[in-house]
Parts: structure tokens; C-alpha cells; sequence
């Protein structure tokens, strides 16, 4: 399995300097690729490939009084960002044609100059750690690293990444073996994760409380982007108004992604199986007001695929029942579905069906996503089907 290992970086100035002239570089590489195959598209004549655009606009473009500061970056740089073009064009094409999954991806933009800027060496750039434990980066020198944990294999590449918040990053790409943990008593220890706004999620047993990041940093967030909006534009204070913002911002990002890492890493420590329902997170994020901003603040799409991958890893069962499935709404005692519906439905957090049993909101719909989520795990396949009994997607098992 491959991984990304992320570790806080601190270049020196003439680091930075190098670093902000590769990731220029790259940038106008990635543009001139782009323009070329737009002109070759427009005309009908063949897509130009990475290896005959890296002959074009590197080697020779390095040759030419326009391009000649291409030389003093690494030339793997400029090569990567062009099979990162090629790379772009493939997803867009296999999503146009249906054979890549996931969302529609449109074609490759050009790219501006941004806050968050990065780029990637491969092994052919011949970067390296060194004996003290820096980071030997061709054209650039060796950049201090601060390691929170040994790398498990030597890395087939790094980006180096340059946040909104002015702080450098450096991210390893590793093969690392599969860890199961020892195996628990199913009965005893599968859970259905019922997740929600006004509470997180909902376990067998336990509940996790929203931590709301973005409420608690609200107030403040808010005085900085008003002090950014009164600052004349192309000023210092605004420039140092900006950096205020995006540090708020990352902050918050790094907490909530702080505590996805925690909270996945004890659900799978506990849990042998582990059901989740699809979300359309995507579609809820549509939402105006207080509920779209607090779907964002609950980040679950990032959470969903954070577990998945543990479970995979470390030896868990993981399913999803399908987004169709009436957790919320269907009796777990008679299998009727008789439970609140729609928005005002989402106010009532205790309701008796007719049959007499009373049930909590999230307590009944985490019941009910294990007995689901056990279903789907016997039949040896996800839950393809929706309300009407139709295929609304295929896939294998803990796919969705």
C-alpha cells in the first residue's frame, strides 16, 4: 500500500528563493504545455506527448534567451509538471468517456500564481536524506526537516508544498506494509457509525461530541478578514492581513484533520467491523446558512475515506450502506418506516413507532446501520440498490 508521510520543513532565505523560483518554473512549464496542446487540438493535428513537450520546453526552450532561467532549477521539476499535464489529460478523458471513477473531472487550466504553490522530485532528481537529517534537494541544498517518525521505506518521490499560511512542507510518498491488528470478538465489537451536525457520530455505546472548529474560530476569523478587506489593495498591510487569515484557516484545518487521524485510529483499534452510511456530503454542503457552514466544519467526506483506508490496513471489515437506506426512518424493532422525514424531521431526536417502541434518532440509525452493514458483508457486496429496488451503482465490497 502506498502512503504519504507529511513532515514540517524550514528552508533558509536562499532556500526559499530557490524553491520560489521552481515552483515559477514549473508553473510556466505546465502553461506552455497546455498552450501547445490547446493549439494542437484547435488545428486537428496529434497530441503532442510529455516526453516530445520535455524536448520542446525544456531542453531546448533552456537554449533560447526567453527561457535560459529554466536552467537554474532542477530539471526533473519541469519534467514531472509535464507528466502531471499528461496525467490531467488522461483523467479528464477516462471521466468524459466513463471509465474513471469518482466525480467528472474537467480538462487542465492554467495555472496562476497562488498562496499554495508545490512541487514534486522523483528519484531521478536524486534527492536523499542526509547523515544529520536533512533533506538534499538538487539546486536547492539541504533543507532542515522536522521528523516526527521514521519513514517505514525508502520514498519513490517528495513534494515540497508551500501552504496559504507561508509554512513549507515536505511530503513523502512510501510503500508500507499492511499491519492487521488482532482480531476481536465480531459480536461484541462491530459497530454502525450513524454520523450527523448536532453530533458527530454515533457508535455502539458512544457518541463523539462535534468538536465545531470553525464556530470556535468564528469570531476571531472574522475580525481578521475585516481587517483584510479595509486594507488597500497591493499594500504591506494587506499582504500581512492575508497571512492572518490563511493562518486562522490552517490552523482550523489542522485541528479538525488532527482529530479525524485520532478518532478513526480508535475506532478501528476497537471495532472488528465497521458499518458507515454513504453521505451525499456533497450535496448537503449545498445547503445556505448555519447547516451548509456546519456540514463544512464537520469535514465527513474526509473522515469516511480516513477510515476506510485504516480499516483497510489494519485488517477491519468496512462496508457502506447505501445513501438510500432509511437508517434514520426504519423501526428497528417492527421494520417499519415510520420515523421523522425531511428538515423538520431533523428537529425530532425521540419518536415512537406504532408498534410502541421508543427510539433515540441516532441510537435507532446506528442499530440499524449494523444490521445493514452485517447484510452487506454476508451477501459478499455493497449495497447497490436504492429505494425501488434499482442498480444505482456496482462496485465491490466496502466500495461507494
Amino acid at each position: 500500500m502506498r502512503l504519504r508521510y507529511s513532515f514540517r520543513v524550514y528552508p533558509n532565505a536562499p532556500q526559499r528563493t530557490a524553491l520560489a523560483k521552481a515552483f515559477g518554473c514549473a508553473r510556466v512549464v505546465w502553461n506552455d504545455g497546455l498552450c501547445l496542446r490547446q493549439d494542437a487540438y484547435k488545428q486537428g493535428a496529434e497530441r503532442p506527448k510529455a516526453a516530445e513537450l520535455s524536448k520542446r520546453l525544456v531542453t531546448e526552450a533552456k537554449k533560447t534567451e526567453e527561457r535560459a532561467w529554466l536552467s537554474e532549477v532542477s530539471a526533473v521539476v519541469l519534467q514531472q509538471s509535464l507528466r502531471d499535464l499528461e496525467t490531467a489529460y488522461s483523467n479528464f478523458f477516462a471521466s468524459k468517456n466513463g471509465t474513471r471513477k469518482g466525480p467528472k473531472t474537467g480538462p487542465p487550466k492554467f495555472k496562476k500564481k497562488t498562496s499554495r504553490q508545490a512541487i514534486r522530485f522523483t528519484t531521478n532528481a536524486r534527492f536523499s536524506v542526509t547523515a544529520d537529517g536533512k533533506l538534499r534537494l538538487p539546486k536547492i541544498g539541504d533543507v532542515e526537516v522536522r521528523w516526527s517518525r521514521d519513514l517505514p521505506s525508502a520514498p519513490s518521490s517528495v513534494t515540497i508544498i508551500k501552504d496559504a499560511a507561508g509554512r513549507y512542507f515536505a511530503s513523502f510518498v512510501v510503500e508500507a506494509e499492511d499491519k492487521p491488528l488482532p482480531e476481536l470478538d465480531l459480536d461484541d465489537t462491530e459497530t454502525g457509525i450513524d454520523l450527523g451536525l448536532s453530533t458527530y457520530a454515533v457508535l455502539r455505546g458512544r457518541k463523539i461530541s462535534s468538536p465545531k472548529f470553525f464556530r470556535r474560530q468564528a469570531k476571531k476569523l472574522k475580525r481578521a478578514q475585516r481587517k483584510l478587506s479595509r486594507a488597500r489593495k497591493g499594500s504591506n498591510n494587506r499582504r500581512k492581513a492575508k497571512l492572518a487569515v490563511a493562518k486562522i484557516h490552517a490552523r482550523i484545518a489542522d485541528q479538525r484533520r488532527d482529530f479525524i487521524e485520532q478518532e478513526t485510529t480508535k475506532i478501528t483499534r476497537e471495532s472488528q467491523a465497521v458499518y458507515l452510511e454513504d453521505l451525499n456530503v456533497k450535496g448537503m454542503g449545498t445547503a445556505k446558512g448555519k447547516r451548509g457552514k456546519s456540514v463544512h466544519d464537520q469535514s465527513l467526506s474526509m473522515f469516511a475515506r480516513t477510515l476506510e483506508a485504516k480499516c483497510a490496513r489494519y485488517g477491519r471489515t468496512f462496508a457502506k450502506a447505501s445513501r438510500w437506506f432509511p437508517s434514520t426512518q426504519l423501526c428497528s424493532a417492527c421494520g417499519s418506516i415510520e420515523g421523522p422525514k425531511g428538515l423538520e424531521g431533523l428537529k425530532v431526536r425521540n419518536w415512537v413507532c406504532s408498534c410502541g417502541a421508543a427510539h433515540n434518532r441516532d441510537e435507532n440509525a446506528e442499530l440499524n446501520l449494523r444490521r445493514e452493514g452485517r447484510r452487506i458483508v454476508a451477501e459478499g457486496r455493497p449495497d447497490t440498490q436504492n429505494a425501488c429496488g434499482a442498480h444505482v451503482r456496482p462496485g465491490t465490497p466496502g466500495s461507494g
